[in-house]
């Protein structure tokens, strides 16, 4: 056992070298295992064939990723349904692929993707476990690049997602297999027959069964909100339940047929973990239910009292071997917020006595949860840029109602289940906690909701709650120094100020959308958006994922009425307060509005702000031609903003340019009905932006309107490529550009 550690170290340094692939990997550990068999270092070779292990499931898993040459073709698969969730009109599933080949014979090979997320809309009834004859129309997985959100790219990779896309309606698919009478199944199926309620059932699938995916985007809301999702994920909690009580079980029968030998019986320790094992099955075997049976089996092996190690090396060993079984979990918060939760329970309890009575054990609850509490939210709001102000006080009430009487209530419901009227009663309790725990979580939340802190205080605070916790938490510090210390990191929290611009400065940030657009613009006390995005057919808008709800801007343009550009209105509407919209007015969009037209401007913090189009009543005019176009000026610095407008428009503006443009959002996306030569010889812009959508079905942009500017020596910056692209105008040098994918500067001529 004195491995552990170095195993798992090994397993980690093989995954992050398969995500490095520096050239020559496998050929220098090969010639190390070589060097390490001659030497007979037979534990050098064990590490060495762990890393390599390791590091080979990672670049396998790149390597799966479906081939760029694919993008956009159609592919016939064979697939089993693994997971699906409705949204919109649409059901988002999760596939395993059995079988792939693409329709045209020509194209690369599909063979290797494993699993890929399609939308697929009007579909039929659909079970999970199902196999289906598809067509897919797929890309290679990506998300949107933007500041402090949710990295969806990223979490498609750590999920093992090969591809994302969307099921084709011809030819029609064919469901070639139903899904197979599983456990889980029935079990779901019985919970189905027997409690009514459907909060209850959500409630029992998820705590129960690690059917999560029965809870409803609300269910999701109230806990995310309240910092308790950990409840309803498989933990080692449930898994250890279900092992206790079968080794109670099993060494009880053994005191029964063996009364002098029973404590030195082993199989009961088998039973327990075979139970272990079968219940972390029935939950799915999904990551957190995988953990938690590998650290049960850890812990059962541990109070064997056979060849125990100690905590540390346990620790090491259930790190090891999920690393090993599942590299890419490395990248799952989830994996890093139980480890060091248990970590932080061994630093805390190391060398201290045992509690004693109910007294001692619930003095040592309320220690671990206040010890805890800092370190889980310093690492919630590190992963995702919230925390539950309240999450302490409710974790320290929840985690036992939940832990200690609902899930035993769960569990035992199932146990007695071929005596329907005591699982009734079981369960029936259980759903009275359940509705009293989530009124508590509701009135808490009320009273206190998830706070999202500014970017710049994100970094800061959460230093300040981890060295918080290692105050109070690490023995050798004196009481004086732990409350001394904590008072001077809470004066450090709440002097922390921003760097803010001054007058005459504009911060520009265009978004990564997607096929679309929508810029943020922000001058010292004051915010303003060009376009709200787009709206896509799941219902989906890019705009709700930008910030938390209750921002306020003060103007908002709609540059015209296109989906691209006006999709998220009513997220605006429902989520945040806006001062004065602004559009061309020809088609209604359900508010209240200004009118946009050539000569109308303001003044906000020493930038100007004046509307060069349209002119008079657009009515007349293509949609296109309608757009708003805005021209900004900080400082002598000035940007243009052209929307949709195409290069008639383009024409008729350049005639009232008196000088050149420093900043250029190219019009239409970047397409050839706009950014004509003239048009690119007249604005002569030094930075110019591509509001577009990666893979895009419109080739935007287009290669002749990128030729011209390049022609013209511009940096030419797409949200395509480059994520979200940010541009500080007004100071007394160039204009500062920085890009959410990282690249060393623009495309520029």
């Amino acid at each position: 056992m004195g491995l552990a550690a170095p195993l798992a170290l090994a397993a980690l340094l093989g995954a992050a070298l398969g995500v490095l692939a520096p050239p020559g990997l496998f050929a220098v550990i090969c010639i190390g295992l070589l060097l390490a068999l001659a030497a007979s270092r037979y534990r050098l070779t064990l590490l060495l064939l762990v890393m390599s292990f390791s590091a080979s499931q990672i670049l396998w898993a790149q390597g799966s990723i479906l081939p760029p040459g694919l993008a956009g073709t159609d592919l016939a698969v064979t697939a089993r349904i693994v997971q699906f969730d409705d949204e919109g009109d649409a059901r988002r599933l999760r596939l395993k692929l059995i079988a792939c080949r693409a329709i045209e014979v020509e194209r690369l090979a599909c063979d290797r993707l494993d699993q890929v997320r399609v939308s697929w809309y009007e579909a039929p009834a659909l079970e999970m476990g199902e196999t289906w004859a598809l067509t897919l129309r797929l890309r290679p997985p990506g998300g949107f690049a933007n500041p402090n959100t949710f990295d969806y790219e990223a979490w498609l990779w750590r999920e093992g997602i090969d591809a994302t896309g969307y099921v084709r309606s011809a030819p029609a698919p064919t469901r070639l297999q139903l899904s197979r009478n599983t456990l889980r199944k029935e079990a779901l199926a019985y919970l189905d027959r027997h409690v009514g309620n459907d909060f209850s059932k959500r409630w029992l699938a998820a705590l129960t069964l690690g059917v999560s995916e029965r809870l409803t985007r609300e269910d999701w809301d109230l806990l995310n909100a309240s910092g308790t999702t950990h409840l309803m994920v498989i933990s080692g909690l449930h898994v250890g339940l279900v092992a206790f009580f079968m080794l109670m079980l099993s060494r009880g029968i053994a005191r029964l047929l063996t009364p002098q030998r029973w404590r030195m019986a082993a199989w009961p320790w088998w039973s327990a973990a075979l139970a272990a094992i079968g219940y972390a099955w029935l939950a799915g075997l999904e990551p957190p239910a995988l953990r938690a049976m590998i650290m049960t089996l850890v812990g059962l092996w541990v109070a064997s009292g056979r060849h125990a190690p100690g905590a540390w090396q346990a620790w090491w060993l259930a790190l090891g071997i999920i690393v090993l079984i599942d590299p890419l979990a490395l990248w799952r918060p989830g994996l890093w917020l139980s480890f060091i939760a248990v970590a932080l329970l061994i630093l805390a309890w190391q060398g201290r006595s045992r509690p004693r009575g109910w007294r001692g054990w619930c003095i040592a609850l309320v220690r671990s949860q206040c010890l805890l509490a800092p370190l889980m939210a310093a690492a919630v709001l590190f992963a995702f840029d919230r925390v539950a102000l309240a999450a302490p006080l409710i974790n320290l009430l929840a985690v036992p109602v939940v832990g200690s009487l609902m899930v035993p209530l769960g569990l035992a419901g199932w146990l007695l289940a071929w005596m329907p009227p005591l699982a009734k009663i079981c369960w029936w309790l259980f759903s009275m906690l359940a509705h009293g725990v989530q009124a508590s979580l509701e009135t808490v939340v009320a009273w206190s909701p998830l706070w999202y802190p500014d970017p710049w205080q994100t970094l800061p605070v959460t230093l300040s709650l981890i060295l918080l916790t290692v105050f109070w938490a690490l023995p050798g510090f004196s009481k004086p120094l732990r409350w001394g210390s904590s008072a001077l990191l809470v004066i450090f929290v709440f002097s922390l100020s921003p760097t803010r611009l001054t007058d005459g400065q504009l911060r520009v940030r265009i978004h990564d959308v997607g096929q679309g657009q929508l810029i943020e613009l922000r001058t010292a006390r004051h915010r303003l958006l060009y376009d709200s995005g787009p709206r896509f057919r799941s219902g989906f808008m890019p705009l709700t994922t930008l910030w938390p709800t209750g921002q306020r801007f003060d103007d908002v343009i709609i540059s015209h009425s296109d989906s691209d550009h006006a999709g998220g209105i009513s997220a605006l509407v429902e989520a945040h307060q806006v001062g004065r919209w602004w559009s061309p007015g020809v088609e209604p969009l359900g508010i209240r509005i200004s009118l946009c037209r050539a000569g109308e401007r303001w003044r906000l913090d020493g930038v100007e702000f004046r509307f060069l189009w349209p002119v008079n009543d657009p009515a007349m005019l293509e949609r296109n031609d309608r757009s708003c176009v805005l021209l900004v000026e900080a400082g002598g610095q000035r940007l243009l903003i052209t929307g949709d407008a195409g290069a008639g428009v383009e024409a008729r503006i350049a005639q009232i340019l008196d000088r050149k443009i420093d900043v250029l959002v190219a019009g239409h996306h970047g397409s050839r009905t706009s950014s004509s030569l003239d048009w690119v010889a007249a604005t002569q812009p030094r930075h110019v932006i591509f509001s577009a959508g990666r893979g895009n079905a419109h080739g935007h942009p287009h290669g002749d309107v990128v030729r011209r500017f390049r022609d013209a020596e511009s940096c030419l910056w797409s949200t395509a490529e480059d994520g979200a692209i940010t541009l500080q105008l007004g100071g007394e040098t160039a204009i500062d550009v920085t890009t959410q994918r990282a690249r060393q500067q623009g495309d520029c001529g």
